[in-house]
């Protein structure tokens, strides 16, 4: 069953300019040091920040609240799962309400994609429930 979707784009460029007239301070406050570390080990390092920022705001749609009722940025963290999937790692506020919204009996899994192109990157999160114990979704 979908319990949540969230999609966003952002212009790459843009991220550049914050990075830039910001730098550490805006760094410190978006991105978990999971992202930063990858980020921060590719050549295209802008692009990166640029997907993870549009998957963060991606999962706070999926999780119905935007960037309130406790859901910080550092909460949603992108991660990659060892076959290299991304999905998403939740704490804080954002592991609450995504708890709460979790049907009774079932398990979250968070689907992650991301893409860019030149000067936009692109996020999207797909919030499902599965039984737990189960190998189907919850009906």
């Amino acid at each position: 069953m979908i319990i949540g979707l969230g999609s966003d784009i952002v212009d790459v460029r843009r991220i550049a300019r914050v990075i830039e007239r910001h730098g550490e301070r805006f760094l410190a406050r978006i991105y978990t040091p999971v992202e930063r570390a990858k980020a921060e080990g590719r050549a295209n390092r802008i692009e990166t920040y640029a997907k993870r920022f549009a998957a963060k705001e991606a999962c706070a749609k999926a999780l119905g609240t935007g960037f309130r009722s406790g859901v910080f940025w550092r909460d949603m963290g992108v991660v990659n799962l060892t076959s290299g999937r991304p999905t998403m790692m939740l704490t804080g506020g954002a592991l609450a309400r995504l708890k709460a919204i979790t049907p009774a009996g079932c398990e979250a899994r968070i689907d992650v994609t991301l893409t860019d192109e030149g000067p936009t990157a692109q996020a999207i999160v797909l919030i499902t429930a599965i039984r737990r114990g189960g190998t189907g979704q919850a009906e």
